[in-house]
């Protein structure tokens, strides 16, 4: 279904899988003269389709959905659609979640508590090809640039220290020593500044370097 003509205003396609946050954005949306909701999915596999049917100026893309994730969405659509300008919207201030959306082509990243407060002018501004990053997010990247980020391993070894599992099944689980799992988790305290597995466990969600 094509959206109807909308006389000049940004058009605007909203994706997420919960429709209260929709029809919340919506009505956010519904009053600026300048703006108009044109279409809306509920994954990412319809953010895909809509997008290719509709060409928004503008998406509204949540970063975890059912079927296909918000990143991966950004993903094929930027394939397909080199000047798509996408706004990623999520609860978590995670700065590799929100480096993972940027590198992969987002232009705008929110945190959906603040949407009321900062949606609008996000969306003209990313229209007229800025760039947003809500400030909580923009600091947490600020702070931790210069850290050394974890390797593929290492984040392979806190997602199942995260568990709750002894060193002695982790080793036998990725296949190695239980000294190098001790090797591993040292240079992880390190690179985090935690002192404890859970300290560690807690950063590393908290950054989006692991999945709660």
């Amino acid at each position: 279904m094509t959206a109807a003509p909308t006389g000049g205003a940004i058009r605007i396609l909203t994706v997420d899988d919960h429709p209260m946050l929709r029809e919340g954005i919506a009505a956010v949306v519904q009053s600026q003269s300048d703006m108009r909701i044109v279409g809306e999915a509920s994954n990412g596999v319809e953010a895909v389709e809509r997008f290719d049917e509709l060409r928004p100026d503008v998406t509204l893309m949540d970063l975890q959905m059912p079927e296909l994730n918000g990143i991966d969405a950004l993903k094929v659509i930027r394939q397909r659609h080199p000047d798509a300008r996408v706004i990623m919207l999520t609860t978590y201030a995670g700065d590799m979640h929100a480096l993972k959306a940027v590198k992969t082509g987002a232009v705008g990243y929110l945190l959906k508590s603040a949407l009321r407060r900062e949606l609008v002018d996000a969306i003209r501004h990313v229209h007229a090809g800025g760039r947003h990053i809500a400030a909580e997010i923009a600091n947490e990247l600020a702070m931790h640039v210069a850290q050394d980020a974890l390797t593929e391993r290492e984040v392979r070894v806190l997602s199942v220290v995260a568990t709750g599992k002894p060193s002695k099944v982790i080793a036998r689980e990725l296949r190695m020593s239980e000294e190098t799992v001790k090797s591993y988790l040292k240079t992880i305290f390190a690179k985090l500044g935690a002192a404890t597995r859970t300290e560690a466990v807690a950063i590393a969600m908290r950054r989006g370097i692991i999945d709660p």
